[in-house]
């Protein structure tokens, strides 16, 4: 079996093929600055909308590759709620979700910081607020000390176990993260792009924490992204692209971390998966734009709260068919109220009935054309 990378005798000194490197490179920072600008060119109401859709995903997404979900609108409104966003109302969030946001929201908002020991520290306890991940206690707020054995990455039936890969040992985190971080802050300068595929890397290797490290690797690069952009507005979500191709990026990382020093496999694929993530950006962009254009066209209507809110929620992208019975709940008002709102707007040419039948009556919103 291939030794692990972090026990080669040349760990950690990473090293890739710059002339393979150089083309996408540059291909994926010219598309960044292009994204940029066009984000920069909106109003500000519409910029601000789109950095709210893209933290809300990237929180949401982080989150599901780790096989854990978070409601959506709880999420919306803790990002909404620290950025100071007016929104509207806003919901309460649990404690694992306001964790995950502030943890994010710190990597991003406050990007030129050092990266310290004691502010990974306080990632690690916001994403496990009550020391427990699910029902198993952990260390948080700390190194792992590997007291139940290796930190492995396991899978298949008791038994038959596949190690995927083991972490290095705990005895040797202190030092291994000193080297980390004094790089990350303080290293060689490096493409700012590069070094945020190198440091993901780098640091799931080297899974300090008993749980969690694949959030805080994510949002280690989304910090060194940042850097890049020297922005903390987000307009693209790299956990939201890596959800799509959660099979590819575990496979990448086994596969680099089964190898030698040069990591040059693992960059390109995080530079395509970047890539990719602008596409992303770029239909983020398309509904905000839509969502502008329909309430442009409404401006001239005269809405009640309820019609507003739940036109909103339609707009943000309403999961499964609008009756009644859902208007009631998303308005909280009687049935009654919601058929009156629904039939006011039906009226004015602003929902249409659907044509498939089914037992409950369904309603769509209508397509505002341009201009």
């Amino acid at each position: 079996m291939c030794p692990f990378i972090h026990e080669l005798l040349d760990w950690p000194d990473f090293r890739w093929d710059s002339e393979r490197l150089a083309a996408p490179l540059a291909a994926v920072r010219h598309r960044q600055g292009r994204l940029l600008g066009r984000m920069e060119a909106l109003g500000f109401a519409l910029r601000e909308e789109a950095v709210l859709r893209t933290l809300t995903e990237d929180v949401l997404k982080s989150s599901e590759i780790e096989g854990e979900a978070l409601d959506r609108e709880q999420v919306r409104s803790s990002i909404a709620r620290r950025l100071g966003m007016d929104v509207g109302a806003l919901l309460p969030a649990d404690r694992d979700v306001e964790g995950v946001v502030e943890m994010m929201l710190d990597a991003t908002q406050q990007f030129g910081a050092a990266l310290t020991e004691d502010r990974l520290f306080g990632w690690h306890a916001a994403l496990f607020p009550t020391g427990r991940s699910g029902m198993r206690r952990i260390g948080v707020g700390a190194w792992r000390t590997d007291a139940t054995g290796p930190m492995q990455v396991v899978s298949g039936p008791v038994g038959r176990e596949r190690v995927h890969f083991e972490a290095p040992a705990a005895a040797r985190l202190s030092a291994e993260a000193a080297a980390f971080l004094h790089w990350f802050n303080d290293g060689p300068p490096l493409d700012p792009v590069l070094k945020a595929a190198v440091a993901h890397l780098w640091f799931v290797t080297l899974h300090p924490f008993d749980d969690g490290n694949g959030r805080m690797a994510r949002a280690i690069a989304d910090m060194q992204l940042a850097r890049a952009e020297g922005s903390p507005q987000r307009f693209y979500s790299m956990s939201a692209q890596i959800r799509q191709e959660r099979n590819a990026y575990y496979a990448i990382l086994e596969k680099t971390q089964r190898g030698d020093m040069d990591v040059t496999g693992w960059v390109l694929w995080f530079l395509e998966c970047l890539g990719r993530a602008f596409d992303g950006a770029e239909r983020i962009l398309s509904t905000v734009l839509g969502k502008a254009r329909v309430w442009d066209a409404l401006a001239g209507h005269p809405l009640n709260e309820r019609q507003h809110k739940v036109i909103n929620r339609l707009l943000d992208g309403f999961e499964g068919k609008l009756t009644t019975s859902k208007w009631a709940a998303l308005a909280k008002t009687s049935p009654d109220t919601a058929l009156r709102d629904i039939s006011d707007l039906v009226v004015r040419g602003i929902l249409v009935k659907d044509a498939a039948g089914g037992r409950s009556t369904s309603y769509s919103l209508v397509e505002f054309a341009d201009g």
